[in-house]
C-alpha cells in the first residue's frame, strides 16, 4: 500500500475549499487562525504523554489561554513511559519490528522463545499454548484501546494457556501498526507483548501455521515521570460555569487524532469571553489520554468545575474533522472532506438543535442522546453527573497509526466544525434557540 506523498498533500489541500454550511460563519480571520494552531500542533512532532512534544504543546496551550484572559494552572500527573531498545519478532529468516505495549513487561536480552500459535479474537488456538509465542490475529478494524474485548480476551487466554509472550496484529485500514491505549497504572498483561504492523506480518501467520520457532525481544528502558494537564479558568462570579475540555496527547502526531480538537478548542478559548458573557469558562486540556483516560479521571476529581456549579460541559475528542480517504488501485488518496466515523453526542434537549447545526458536516449531522451512547473522556464526564453535555469522538482512518500527518486533518473542515460548535454553545446557555 503507497502513501500520498507530503508534496501532493499540501500542493491538494491548498486548493480544497470550504464546502460545509456551517463555514460560511466562520470570519477568515479565525479561519486563518485554525490553520496557523493546526500547524503548530503538528509541528510539536510525538505527543506521548510526558514526553518533549506533549510538555512543549502544553506550555504553548497554556499562554494561548492566558493570552485570552484566563486565568492557568497546570495540574501535575505521572504517566508511564518506554523508551524502545531492541523491539522485534524473528522466526527462521523472517524479522519485523514490533510496537512494545504499555505499560511494556520487557523480555530479556535475548528475547523468549516457543513455537508460534496462531490465536484468534475468541481466544482459540490450534495448538497447545504452554512454552509458545502466541501470535493473536485481530479481525479488521480501526482499533485504538487494548480494553477492547477481541483484544484483552484473547491475549489473556494465551497467558493463562501458558505463553510465554504475546504478539497482536493489529489489522486495520493502513496496514501500519495501530498502537493500543492501556491501563496507566499497572500493566495490563501477564507477559510481554508486542504490535505487529498487518504489512509485516505474513511471514509469522506462514510459521504460525507450521508452529516455527519464534523469538520475541522486548528491552528498553521505562518508568514514569510527570506530566501535566492544564486549566484556564475565566471566574466572573456568576456561578454557572462553561467547560470546554480537549485531550492533547497521543502515541504519534496525532494529526488527525488530536489536532482538529485543539484548533476548535483554542478557537472557542479566543471567542468564548465574548461570546459567553453572563457565565463562568473553564478550559481543560488533558495529558494521559492515551492512558485509558488518565489525566481526564485527574481533572475530574481535583480541577473541573462541580456538576452542580456547571450549566454545560463540551468535550472534543478524537477525530473531529480528521480527512477521509480514497482506496484504490493506487493505494490511498486524500479526500477534501471530512471522515464521517466521527460521533457527536448531546443531552437530548439539544438534539433538535444540533441536527440543524451540524447539518451537512459528514458524521456530525446525525448526532446521538448522551443516554444512548458516549466514549472515552465524554463517558467519564456523563458519569460523573453534569447535567447538560455534549461532545465529540471518533476514529479516523490513522487513528493511531505513525503516519497520523498534516496529511490527516483539513483547516477547512475544522473551522466548519468549530463554527458549528459555537452555535451550538449559544443554543446551550439559552442564547440562540437555533430553530
Amino acid at each position: 500500500m503507497t502513501d500520498p506523498t507530503r508534496r501532493g498533500f499540501l500542493v491538494g489541500a491548498a486548493a480544497l475549499p470550504l464546502t460545509a454550511p456551517a463555514a460560511a460563519a466562520h470570519d477568515a480571520g479565525a479561519s486563518d487562525s485554525i490553520a496557523a494552531d493546526l500547524a503548530t500542533y503538528i509541528g510539536f512532532g510525538n505527543k506521548q504523554s510526558g514526553g518533549p512534544g506533549d510538555d512543549a504543546c502544553g506550555h504553548w496551550l497554556a499562554d494561548e489561554l492566558a493570552r485570552a484572559g484566563f486565568a492557568t494552572e497546570k495540574p501535575a500527573l505521572s504517566v508511564p513511559w518506554f523508551e524502545p531498545g531492541r523491539c522485534e519478532i524473528a522466526a527462521g529468516d523472517a524479522r519485523a519490528p514490533l510496537h512494545p505495549q504499555p505499560i511494556v513487561i520487557p523480555t530479556p536480552a535475548g528475547g523468549v522463545s516457543g513455537p508460534l500459535v496462531r490465536v484468534d479474537a475468541h481466544g482459540r488456538a490450534d495448538a497447545p499454548l504452554a512454552g509458545a509465542v502466541a501470535l493473536v490475529d485481530l479481525p479488521y478494524g480501526r482499533w485504538s484501546s487494548a480494553l477492547a474485548r477481541p483484544v484483552r480476551a484473547p491475549v489473556d487466554a494465551a497467558f493463562a494457556g501458558g505463553a510465554k509472550a504475546a504478539v497482536i496484529v493489529t489489522n486495520g485500514p493502513t496496514g501500519g501498526v495501530i498502537a493500543l491505549n492501556a491501563d496507566g497504572r499497572a500493566p495490563m498483561f501477564a507477559g510481554p507483548v508486542g504490535l505487529l504492523a498487518p504489512a509485516r506480518a505474513a511471514p509469522f501467520l506462514d510459521a504460525a501455521m507450521r508452529h516455527d520457532t519464534a523469538t520475541v525481544t522486548l528491552t528498553g528502558r521505562g518508568g514514569r515521570r510527570p506530566a501535566f494537564n492544564i486549566i484556564g479558568r475565566l471566574d466572573r462570579g456568576k456561578g454557572r460555569w462553561i467547560t470546554i475540555s480537549t485531550p492533547r496527547s497521543g502515541w504519534f502526531g496525532c494529526a488527525g487524532e488530536r489536532g482538529g480538537g485543539i484548533a476548535a478548542w483554542l478557537d472557542l478559548a479566543r471567542a468564548a469571553p465574548a461570546l459567553l458573557p453572563d457565565h463562568d469558562l473553564a478550559f481543560l486540556c488533558n495529558s494521559g489520554h492515551e492512558y485509558e483516560n488518565l489525566g481526564a479521571e485527574e481533572s475530574l476529581k481535583a480541577v473541573a468545575p462541580k456538576p452542580t456549579e456547571t450549566h454545560f460541559w463540551l468535550h472534543l475528542g478524537a477525530n473531529v474533522a480528521a480527512r477521509d480517504w480514497h482506496e484504490g488501485l493506487f493505494g490511498l488518496a486524500p479526500l477534501s472532506g471530512a471522515d464521517s466515523q466521527r460521533h457527536l453526542v448531546a443531552s437530548p434537549p439539544l438534539l433538535p438543535a444540533a441536527r440543524r447545526l451540524f447539518a451537512g458536516l459528514a458524521g456530525l449531522e446525525n448526532p446521538y442522546s448522551s443516554e444512548a451512547l458516549s466514549a472515552g473522556e465524554l463517558t467519564a464526564i456523563i458519569a460523573a453527573g453534569y447535567p447538560s453535555v455534549a461532545g465529540v469522538f471518533g476514529v479516523h482512518r490513522f487513528h493511531h497509526v505513525e503516519g497520523d500527518d498534516e496529511r490527516c486533518v483539513d483547516a477547512a473542515s475544522v473551522a466548519a466544525a468549530a463554527a458549528a460548535f459555537r452555535e451550538l454553545l449559544l443554543v446551550a446557555v439559552g442564547r440562540n434557540s437555533a430553530h
